[in-house]
């Protein structure tokens, strides 16, 4: 039977008089005016499945403008060698945001589904700092690097490198932490000097947009340097990724759009950033606190419905323990309270659409029909779009749920024999974003690094932080998100050389 969510009879109301307090109408902001486009389209509030507020459905005339703009901004003003000028901006951005923190949660609330705990780190606060960290680390940060003299066709020559903005940025998002994702690109973009054309996922344009709108009412940055674009249209997507005005495409987002955005991108040869999906294991090693393993594992796992490319979806225990472990990760599961978002109680809120929830649904009845075990969920739960958190045992690692992201509540759980094995299940996927391991301290560090992914969390350690690199190895991305990597990926180094005397 299905949990009912909670405060499910309260839900549709209380989500709906908190959407009431947040301002729908935005706009585009494009060369430093906040503009209107002749067509629209519906922002849903995923706790309801009502309209929250409509977000102008950018053109590919508009997006053209944007880069346009960009491509101005980056050639003809002294953005990219001004740091003083950069630095008094994402000071006035952080303040922005500071002062209109509470209206951005409840937004995002209500437009991403995300809980109020949520907002309290990584959907808001935490994005929130890391316009501070890349404000502070641009004022520390050396820009030339003196490699000294050699010797030469009998002459001294002095060398340095110097680092420069990398040109015109396309910055394009996901929706499922949306705050996150806009500022882990936007901020370390315009510390380097970058100008930048960012465009919000279909499914949660208003907080983007909201954020457009503070860069254009509170700071300084001067037209052009950003532009905020929403939509439905690919083509817009495709302006910014073949446009030959621009010099870099950041996106985050699921692999085989990643694909795509690489090869349109490699026509003009672009610089190209990648965060993209994950299938991340958790292994819990026969020494581990199988209590401590699976709180860890269940409450993670359905941390914001599970709509998270990092999120340990695997669960790989000992055999002759499989039995124990899942019956204590049901009970975990048992624990979860989910519903209104709005709600300071609850943990978990909804997916982001019915098309999100008809997919994950799918994998879970696919799942179970190829021989998985439905230990507990696998159920909608309405109104809006909720899914039960959903454990499978009995789960083979090479099948469709053990192999591709679902990103939604759905943990699956796979025996292994020893370490080895643990390690090759680990490491059968095409995605190495992130993982985790429970045990002994010097055995699991051992099996960590046997892992090929490009974060790992040791007996639930928290590496997610603006100062640390996030990113993935094989098919989870290219490049490194955050962090001082972060500031790099949006650099390029010029060589110098002068004959000395």
């Amino acid at each position: 039977m299905a949990q009912t969510p909670t405060v499910s009879a309260d839900r549709q109301s209380a989500a709906g008089s908190r959407a009431g307090d947040v301002q729908a109408d935005r706009r585009l902001l494009i060369d430093g005016r906040l503009v209107d486009t002749g067509r629209v389209f519906p922002s849903l509030n995923p706790a309801t499945g009502q309209v929250l507020g409509y977000a102008p459905d950018a053109t590919v005339a508009d997006a053209e403008a944007a880069v346009a703009a960009a491509r101005r901004a980056f050639d003809t003003t002294d953005w990219a060698t001004n740091v003083e000028l950069r630095l008094r901006c994402l000071d006035q951005l952080h303040t922005a945001l500071v002062e209109h923190r509470d209206e951005l949660a409840a937004l995002t609330i209500a437009e991403v589904g995300a809980t109020e705990a949520l907002c309290q780190g990584a959907q808001l606060d935490q994005p929130i700092a890391i316009v501070r960290y890349y404000a502070d680390l641009l004022a520390d940060y050396p820009m030339t690097e003196d490699l000294g003299n050699i010797e030469s066709r009998g002459m001294q020559h002095h060398r340095w490198v110097e680092k420069e903005a990398a040109g015109v940025v396309a910055a394009i998002i996901a929706y499922n932490y949306p705050n996150q994702l806009a500022l882990a690109k936007l901020a370390p973009a315009l510390a380097a000097g970058c100008t930048v054309v960012l465009k919000s996922a279909p499914d949660t344009p208003l907080i983007t947009l909201a954020l457009g709108e503070l860069i254009a009412e509170h700071t300084d940055i001067p037209a052009g340097v950003v532009n905020v674009l929403s939509g439905a249209d690919p083509e817009v997507g495709a302006v910014l990724t073949t446009s030959p005005d621009v010099d870099m495409v950041t996106f985050t987002g699921s692999t085989p759009t990643g694909r795509r955005i690489m090869a349109a991108a490699s026509e003009t040869l672009k610089k190209v950033f990648l965060e993209l999906g994950g299938k991340s294991a958790a292994i819990v090693l026969d020494d581990a606190d199988f209590n401590t393993a699976a709180l860890f594992s269940a409450f993670s796992m359905v941390t914001h419905a599970g709509q998270g490319c990092a999120l340990t979806s695997r669960l790989l225990v000992p055999a002759r323990h499989k039995d124990e472990i899942v019956e204590k990760i049901k009970n975990n599961f048992g624990l979860v309270r989910f519903g209104d978002p709005a709600d300071p109680s609850t943990y978990m809120g909804p997916l982001i659409s019915e098309k999100q929830r008809d997919k994950v649904d799918g994998m879970v009845q696919r799942a179970v029909a190829a021989g998985a075990s439905l230990v507990t969920g696998g159920e909608k739960v309405d109104p809006g779009y909720f899914y039960s958190p959903t454990l499978l045992a009995d789960v083979d690692p090479d099948s469709e749920i053990a192999q591709e992201e679902v990103f939604g509540p759905v943990l699956v759980v796979i025996a292994y024999e020893d370490d080895d094995d643990a390690v090759r299940i680990a490491n059968n996927s095409i995605y190495g974003l992130s993982g985790a391991v429970f045990g002994s301290e010097e055995r699991a560090l051992a099996v960590a690094r046997r892992i090929r992914t490009g974060t790992f969390s040791i007996n639930g350690g928290n590496y997610f932080s603006p100062d640390s690199p996030f990113g993935g190895y094989k098919q989870s991305g290219i490049g490194r998100e955050m962090g001082t990597a972060g500031l790099e990926e949006f650099l390029e180094s010029k060589t110098f050389a002068t004959v000395v005397g």
